[in-house]
């Protein structure tokens, strides 16, 4: 059965420092939502309050799936991504001192991925043949686009339903944002992944987002039903077209 992720009147901070107020956002499976924001504007927290990582103070996080709900304020990390949500992190948070391969692998390290190493895995080095190519190199010494690719490919090690993508543009040159950006898209078809991406840089979201959100200061400020809505938008015009 379907599945759809649904997030509402979710409040959150750090301490005493409240850095979201009421977010409700819904992702349907098949899906690409883009969540847009400029830097501190709350997208990084509603992502780890998905993950678990951040507990919400109030609102509820749910996975509707093969007819059950289920409340993933009440799930650890570990189980959030046993129900088959997976997050490529915002910096990549990669194992610096493990080879590539040793990270893709330790992607798996899920139970219900573990059976599934031996497709994922040859999956992975089609997808990106440079890290077939690095397998045996250490992880920090590659450069911040090879990075972002392996941490990719080590959220698909898991087997997810559910792809959680944190800013993958950040620090990337502009030619490497248009590559790992096309990249999520083609992963997202040939997986048949659900996709929630948050990002600052609205021209290459907007490349394979299906629709999204625009968040400001940890408010859904506007819902787009379509890109087309997202680029007719006065805050889209205001804060990333430049009009």
């Amino acid at each position: 059965m379907a599945s759809r992720l649904v997030v509402r009147d979710v409040e959150a901070g750090y301490g005493a420092v409240r850095v979201l107020h009421g977010v409700s956002i819904e992702v349907r499976e098949g899906e690409t939502v883009v969540l847009l924001g400029t830097n501190g504007n709350g997208k990084s927290t509603l992502i780890k309050c998905i993950m678990g990582m951040v507990a919400p103070d109030a609102g509820e996080i749910s996975l509707e799936t093969d007819g059950a709900r289920i409340d993933l304020t009440k799930r650890s990390t570990e189980e959030i991504v046993d129900l088959g949500i997976a997050l490529v992190p915002e910096g990549r948070r990669l194992f610096p001192k493990l080879t590539v391969e040793e990270n893709l692998l330790l992607g798996a390290y899920r139970a219900g991925a573990r059976a599934d190493i031996d497709r994922n895995l040859p999956f992975c080095f089609e997808a990106f043949p440079l890290l077939r190519e690095r397998r045996r190199q250490l992880a920090g010494s590659m450069s911040g686009g090879e990075q972002q690719m392996l941490a990719i490919a080590r959220a698909l090690m898991s087997s997810p339903r559910i792809l959680l993508v944190d800013e993958p543009s950040v620090g990337l040159a502009p030619i490497l944002v248009n590559r790992v950006i096309g990249k999520i898209r083609e992963l997202k078809e040939r997986r048949h992944l659900t996709v929630l991406m948050a990002e600052q840089n609205f021209n290459q979201a907007t490349k394979i987002a299906d629709r999204g959100y625009i968040i400001v200061h940890g408010k859904i400020e506007f819902e787009g039903r379509s890109t087309q809505e997202l680029r007719e938008n006065e805050l889209v015009k205001k804060y990333y077209l430049g009009v």
